[in-house]
């Protein structure tokens, strides 16, 4: 399929591919990045022409990184996993993550301490919980361990009960403990801070309700 490159046009249904004309005859597809490197008037052999197809690859599973990473950071298990379901060759994979390592997108320990902030801001977790969720993205233990140094279980439990409390006044004793253990056990607490919590935000919240009754008593009468 060697041949001399007689024409070079933009695709008309995607601006950032180029259709490569050989000899007036033969075409090849290759991403803009990839069809930049050549020109028209320039000779290409049949190994060129491979190692042109393998750069297209490359570049393509690059820019596919590059729009999975703007959605949110991902790990890198999380990246090799979205290349394979797209079928994307092993060798690919490889030259792709090394470029996307290149300028800094992937990051495990970086990801590790985004995630624990992201969660602890919006969606508190115990540091066991956030331990098991980075593990099934892939995080290695060095940096799971990293990103939680500084997480305090007692006080991401607080925030949380702080929260669900407030949405669980006028319940019955049995109903608040049940509703705000549960609240807190799904986010990894253990009871040891459960307990305590409960019984805080019970002797709170029910001493809210009856200095609220005592003033509406002291106004009907």
């Amino acid at each position: 399929m060697g041949g001399t490159i007689t024409a070079m046009r933009l695709q008309a249904r995607n601006k950032n591919r180029v259709v490569v004309y050989l000899d007036g005859q033969g075409t090849l597809g290759l991403a803009k990045a990839v069809a930049s490197r050549l020109a028209v008037g320039q000779a290409l052999t049949d190994e060129a022409i491979e190692r042109l197809r393998i750069a297209d690859a490359e570049e393509d599973a690059y820019q596919r990184g590059l729009r999975l990473l703007s959605l949110r950071p991902r790990s890198e298990r999380e990246i090799r996993l979205y290349y394979a379901r797209h079928r994307i060759p092993g060798e690919v994979q490889e030259a792709a993550l090394a470029r996307l390592g290149e300028v800094g997108l992937i990051d495990d320990r970086g990801f590790a301490r985004q995630w624990v902030e992201n969660r602890q801001t919006f969606r508190p977790r115990s540091s066991l919980a956030l331990k098991s969720e980075l593990r099934q993205k892939g995080v290695p233990a060095e940096a799971i361990e990293g990103a939680l140094a500084a997480v305090d279980d007692e006080a991401a439990a607080y925030q949380v009960a702080s929260r669900a409390a407030r949405r669980l006044k006028g319940l019955s004793y049995e109903d608040f403990r049940r509703r705000l253990a549960g609240s807190l056990a799904r986010r990894g607490f253990g009871y040891e801070i459960i307990r305590p919590l409960i019984e805080r935000f019970w002797r709170e919240t029910a001493g809210s309700v009856e200095e609220s009754e005592g003033v509406q008593c002291n106004r009907s009468g």
